[in-house]
């Protein structure tokens, strides 16, 4: 996946504090925590057979 030139700007408007600018302290640390929960989650997702929040599905018996 790219990311367009458009959204790479999104991102970094407003950057102004040293702590907000990429590095890995400020955005690209909340980045790499959402991307890291967003991967753990899909695995977590195919290992139980379902979506969090949703019902388990039923043991046939």
């Amino acid at each position: 996946m790219t990311i367009s030139k458009e959204l790479h700007d999104e991102l970094l408007k407003g950057c102004e504090p040293p702590e907000d600018r990429p590095g890995d302290t400020g955005l690209m640390q909340e980045l790499k925590i959402r991307r890291t929960e967003r991967m753990l989650g899909a695995e977590l997702t195919s290992h139980l057979g379902y979506e969090d929040g949703k019902e388990a599905p039923t043991e046939p018996t």
